[in-house]
């Protein structure tokens, strides 16, 4: 199902990319968003789970970009925010004696499979620093 964490890992990045030498705490990061620095501290553990950003400890601490801003494409965001869009289903099995109940399924799996390669086709043309440049 749709949801905002993408928005929350791109704007993180974003954060980041604007600072790239510099650790950024949570609470700094969560006052740009507006939300509980412990959703962005989730989502830091997840670009952490997947090398995307290092953090530190203590006084100083917080977490900045492990690699070159150039080097991440949306794509890379999207892929570890989700495996892929999906608007959902009914939440009840349809009647397969009908005639669109017994295919409405498959033709919205070929819909959003056919979504998704779009929007992977246009996240992977998109670098985190070609996104923030008009920062």
């Amino acid at each position: 199902m749709i949801s905002g964490k993408f928005a929350i890992n791109l704007h993180i990045l974003s954060l980041m990319t604007r600072h790239p030498d510099e650790y950024l705490s949570s609470e700094f990061l969560a006052g740009s968003m507006n939300i509980n620095p412990v959703l962005v501290r989730k989502e830091i553990g997840n670009l952490k789970r997947n090398n995307i950003v290092e953090c530190r400890e203590g006084k100083f601490g917080g977490s900045r970009l492990a690699i070159n801003a150039s080097a991440i494409t949306l794509q890379d965001i999207f892929n570890i925010t989700f495996e892929s869009l999906s608007f959902g289903y009914c939440k009840n099995e349809p009647n397969p004696q009908c005639p669109i109940g017994n295919k409405i399924n498959d033709n919205l799996d070929l819909l959003y499979n056919e979504i998704n390669c779009e929007i992977n086709k246009k996240l992977n043309a998109i670098t985190l620093s070609d996104f923030t440049s008009g920062f």
